[in-house]
């Protein structure tokens, strides 16, 4: 059966893929969400963030050494996390090929209720050797403006990033593998306060003070949030943007602008 995926047919029985990041968009403002799935408007697009993607490339290849060895790696030791070792899992490379979640193998799970495949990619999964548990780790990258400020899941828009830990969780565990509800905030703090130098001869070194943030999952809005997004795909009507949705606000100043034009432009 073919894959249903990018502007949502009701007429295809295939469960309908969506990713963490879609969800996430129908959370922000149902009416993007139904522009984007169900009218196929395609919103602007923002360039990727290069070095946060460097420095998940580097954090990953670390640990894959030791994921091979099957050893704990000497930054989890320092910080009192010796109990936890990389997970060597055959399927774990699939999982993070977040570009191609909905595709076999990879880390994807179909709630058979709304017909939606949903799923993502992962950054990494760290095993407990003494409970056999996992838990979901996700690669942070920032450079705090304030010297000494301490690294928090408090932040407004850090919401979003428990969602997807919360959700991940739940895919994970649908998955058959013992989840742990405690997942793992790496991140990569590059210090723009630092005495050290920055340039050399040939070549530029930015250091980064490293945090490891454990965060308690809860998955209680999962389901509940499907359902909702199924009966919007099935709805005729855009629902109304949300309060605070910059896209509706752009929308409607232009409308509101093209209206006083007519008005006072002679045809």
């Amino acid at each position: 059966m073919p894959r249903h995926r990018g502007v949502y047919n009701p007429q295809n029985p295939a469960p309908y893929e969506l990713s963490r990041y879609r969800i996430e968009n129908f959370i922000a403002c149902p009416a993007c969400f139904y522009l984007q799935q169900v009218e196929g408007i395609k919103f602007p697009s923002i360039p990727g963030y290069n070095i946060n993607e460097a420095t998940d490339v580097l954090l990953k290849r670390d640990f894959e050494e030791h994921r091979k060895a099957g050893t704990c790696h000497p930054f989890l030791k320092e910080n009192g996390f010796e109990n936890l070792i990389p997970l060597a899992d055959d399927r774990f490379e699939l999982w993070t090929q977040s570009l191609h979640f909905g595709a076999e193998g990879r880390f994807n799970t179909v709630h058979e209720e709304t017909n939606l495949k949903v799923g993502g990619g992962l950054d990494d999964v760290w095993q407990n050797i003494q409970t056999g548990q996992v838990h979901l780790v996700d690669y942070k990258s920032t450079s705090q403006k304030s010297p000494n400020k301490e690294i928090t899941l408090d932040d407004w828009w850090k919401a979003s990033y428990k969602r997807q830990m919360d959700f991940y969780v739940w895919v994970m565990r649908r998955l058959g593998l013992d989840t742990s509800d405690i997942g793992y905030f790496l991140y990569c703090d590059g210090d723009r306060f630092t005495d050290a130098q920055f340039l050399h001869q040939d070549y530029a070194t930015m250091r980064f003070k490293m945090t490891i943030l454990p965060y308690k999952s809860d998955g209680s809005w999962i389901e509940p949030t499907l359902t909702k997004i199924k009966q919007l795909l099935d709805a005729e009507v855009c629902p109304d943007h949300a309060e605070h949705c910059e896209y509706g606000e752009f929308l409607d100043a232009c409308n509101k602008a093209a209206v006083v034009r007519r008005k006072t432009v002679p045809y």
